[in-house]
């Protein structure tokens, strides 16, 4: 051994010697419990006289559950993952700690399941930190207004129902009208807004999963997207906590400071997995054998929701938590919770959807409780009396069809509440910038395209929306910031909006007419549109 290194040496086994010495072993105390019984999701597990409420327990082959009932003999126990590999007889140990989940950058992208390993063979995450699952909302004082938009890309929704960073808004209607389409075309229109999205699916197929990634990945969406799914046969534990733990994550990144939006997709399978648990554990069922709690579950989820003051960040978590309705029976159980719980809602409505009105969108029976305090100043100005108009018109329609007769001013109204419509529909992922949103309702406003035919009316809002692109750059950025919207800039959007519907306007008539001179005349289509009731 070199002379240099004897020295290194002594001090290294004098430490060793040292701690060997002045070492003690302390005695650490450990519960560990028996299962009594197990079942589908639960278990029942005795010798555990300390536990607490919600506390992760510790089962063989590396699975976990949550203490759902203290009784004063046994516990009740919500099993997380494999349960049919646990038997009666098994030990259970506490691990002093309640649910956490992983957060952190290093998630976005990812495919995550709550106290399972990713779903997307990537490896095993990066995380940061460990939050639990539940924490308690942000306090009043904690909160500042909802007042920034969250522009979802769906005219009828950014124009009638909109929608701020901070609010929950309700989407509802029965199945298959498109709920799911709304808020994968929301967070579609969020690249290059500074929004990060948690997409939370809960109890879904999992070919309905597997369609919403693919479209995610082709959309680009992953960049700025974390996934949290449970498939329909999963535990219903972890049904149970899938959106807490989703909401722990986008908590993570709202704390930063950064605006977040979460979809929830949705709470039906939510609020069914809790009654199957709450039923399995023989708590007393309620209205719709639901428990008594059931409201209490999904309000302290969505409250976490807010807009924090800029002491804390300035940071905001949107909410879309999403419903199903049965025979557009709003007035179940569940709906009325939700309907009271968040900011608004968005009801789809079955008959519209067959009629090929999409998205299927019910203005009447929707509502923004936030409403024009989150939109632009600008916007606002020009979509304020759209709402008005389109009721109008739905009004005046209904009365119609009985055959009764109308005067001329009311075919108007009908005439120009067909284009409104047919100005509010949109295809499926395909989101619309502001600027051209404002352009299609300046052409509405100002009655553009009132002379263009019906059936013309898809085309020449797509030619007006292609034209939104040569606005001025200095006039878009005053959409964002002025406070109202200039009348020189008002006519510059209008004037690029004629330009383009020029081809889709009548073109006079030349044949003579019985006084012999020569006046323009609308075409028969046209005409006969505008009489039609």
């Amino acid at each position: 051994m070199p002379a240099t290194l004897q020295p290194l040496f002594d001090q290294t086994f004098a430490a060793i010697a040292q701690a060997r010495d002045t070492f003690s072993p302390q005695l650490k105390p450990r519960e560990i419990g028996t299962i009594a019984s197990v079942s589908t999701g639960i278990a029942t597990v005795s010798g555990l006289p300390s536990v607490g409420l919600e506390e992760l327990l510790a089962f063989p082959g590396n699975s976990f559950g949550i203490a759902f009932n203290l009784d004063p003999d046994e516990i009740g126990v919500v099993l997380l993952g494999d349960y049919w590999q646990l038997h009666a007889g098994d030990t259970v140990e506490r691990t002093g700690r309640v649910m956490d989940v992983a957060v952190g950058d290093g998630l976005l992208g990812r495919v995550h399941a709550p106290q399972v390993p990713p779903r997307d063979g990537l490896g095993p995450p990066y995380p940061t930190q460990r939050p639990p699952i539940e924490r308690p909302a942000a306090a009043i004082m904690d909160r500042a207004p909802v007042t920034v938009p969250l522009q979802t890309g769906l005219k009828v929704i950014d124009a009638l129902i909109p929608i701020g960073r901070g609010q929950r808004e309700l989407i509802l209607g029965d199945r298959q009208t498109g709920k799911t389409a709304i808020a994968i075309d929301t967070i579609l229109n969020q690249r290059g807004q500074d929004v990060l999205c948690v997409y939370c699916a809960i109890g879904q197929r999992a070919s309905a999963i597997a369609k919403t990634l693919a479209i995610f990945r082709q959309q680009g969406a992953l960049d700025y997207t974390l996934v949290v799914v449970t498939e329909g046969n999963d535990a219903p534990g972890l049904t149970y906590i899938a959106p807490y733990a989703a909401t722990s994550i986008a908590e993570h990144f709202m704390e930063q400071g950064r605006d977040v939006l979460i979809v929830y997709d949705d709470l039906t399978h939510h609020a069914r997995a809790y009654r199957e648990l709450s039923l399995l554990q023989r708590r007393p069922p309620g209205r719709e054998a639901f428990p008594g709690d059931i409201f209490y579950i999904h309000s302290r989820l969505l409250e976490r929701a807010t807009h924090l003051r800029e002491g804390l960040g300035g940071g905001s978590l949107t909410a879309l938590p999403i419903i199903e309705t049965e025979a557009q029976n709003l007035s179940a159980y569940i709906p009325t919770n939700l309907i009271s719980i968040t900011d608004g809602q968005i009801y789809l409505s079955p008959s519209l959807f067959e009629l090929g009105v999409l998205p299927a969108v019910d203005v009447g029976q929707s509502v923004s409780r936030v409403g024009g305090k989150a939109q632009r100043a600008a916007y606002r100005a020009v979509a304020g009396d759209l709402k008005l108009a389109y009721a109008q018109f739905e009004e005046l329609e209904t009365f119609a069809r009985f055959g009764a007769r109308v005067d001329e001013d009311t075919r108007q109204r009908i005439a120009h509440g067909r284009r409104i419509r047919a100005c509010l529909k949109q295809p499926e992922f395909a989101p619309v910038s502001m600027a051209a949103q404002v352009a299609i309702l300046l052409a509405l406003t100002a009655g553009l395209f009132d002379a263009v035919p019906l059936e013309r009316m898809p085309e020449a809002e797509r030619t007006v929306r292609e034209a939104a692109a040569t606005i001025p750059e200095d006039v878009i950025e005053r959409l964002v910031s002025a406070e109202t919207l200039s009348e020189a800039d008002r006519r510059t959007i209008v004037d690029i909006g004629r330009v383009a519907l020029a081809g889709f306007l009548p073109q006079p008539d030349p044949r003579p007419t019985p006084g012999g001179s020569r006046e323009p005349r609308a075409p028969e289509s046209a005409s006969q549109e505008a009489l039609q009731t």
